[in-house]
C-alpha cells in the first residue's frame, strides 16, 4: 500500500499492530535561527502568501525551517525532499521530506531514515498522521532494526506536532508547537537530530 492509502494512525496500528500512548518526550536542542534566516523569513511572511496552497507552506515555510536546522548537523545527515521509499512490495510512498544518517557512497544513495516529515494537507492532521505513521513503518523496516526510534513531523506550516516510532509503539508527542515560537520548533527539530548523532559527534547540548 501507498503511505497516501492509510487516513489516519488507527488504519496504520491495525495494520501492523502497532500500540499507540502520548507524552511529552520532546526536549529541545539549542539550535537558534540564524538573522540571515530571520530576515527572509520575515521577508516571506510579510510579502508574500505563505499559507495560500500547500506549495506554498512548503517552498515559503517547511522546507527553509527543515533546511536552516539541518545545517547544523549536515556532517551526520542527509536531507531529502519528496524522495521515494519502499521497504517491501506492500508499502512505499514518498514522504514530503526526509532525513537521513548520510552514507558512505555519497549523497546520491539513501543512508538510514530517521526522521519523516508529511505536510498536512488542507491542515487535515489526522490523514497527514496516517501517511507519517506508515513512512515511520517502513523506515523502520528499511533500518531493519525496531529497537531504534524513528521520528516523525506532520505540518501545515503554522502548527507542527512530533511522533516517535520505537518497536511496536507509537509516541505521538503531546504539545504542539506553533510557527509564532520558532525557537521551539528549532530546538524541537534540533533534538530529533541531536538524537540521532553519533556519540563522538561534537555538537551543542540539549538546553532545557
Amino acid at each position: 500500500m501507498a503511505f497516501t492509502d492509510f487516513k489516519s494512525i488507527m488504519q496504520v496500528q491495525e495494520a501492523y499492530e502497532i500500540k499507540y500512548t502520548q507524552a511529552d518526550y520532546i526536549q529541545y536542542a539549542a539550535v537558534e535561527p540564524s538573522q540571515a534566516f530571520l530576515e527572509e523569513f520575515t521577508f516571506s511572511q510579510r510579502h508574500i502568501n505563505v499559507f495560500a496552497s500547500g506549495a506554498a507552506r512548503c517552498e515559503n515555510v517547511i522546507y527553509p525551517i527543515l533546511r536552516e536546522v539541518y545545517k547544523k548537523y549536515a556532517d551526520a545527515f542527509t536531507l531529502w525532499s519528496h524522495q521515494s521509499i519502499s521497504c517491501d512490495a506492500q508499502l512505499s510512498g514518498t514522504p514530503d521530506y526526509l532525513i537521513s544518517t548520510k552514507s558512505a557512497l555519497g549523497k546520491t544513495v539513501l543512508g538510514s531514515p530517521i526522521i519523516v516529515v508529511v505536510e498536512a494537507k488542507r491542515s487535515d492532521f489526522i490523514e497527514g498522521w496516517g501517511q507519517c505513521l506508515a513512512g515511520l513503518v517502513a523506515a523502520q523496516k528499511i533500518n531493519n532494526d525496531n529497537a531504534i526510534p524513528v521520528y516523525g513531523i506532520v505540518t501545515d506550516g503554522a502548527l507542527w506536532e512530533f511522533g516517535k516510532l520505537e518497536a511496536n509503539l507509537f509516541t505521538q508527542n503531546e504539545t504542539v508547537l506553533a510557527i509564532s515560537d520558532l525557537k521551539k520548533v528549532f530546538g524541537a527539530i534540533g533534538y530529533l537530530m541531536h538524537a540521532n548523532l553519533p556519540l563522538t559527534s561534537e555538537v551543542n547540548a540539549l538546553t532545557a
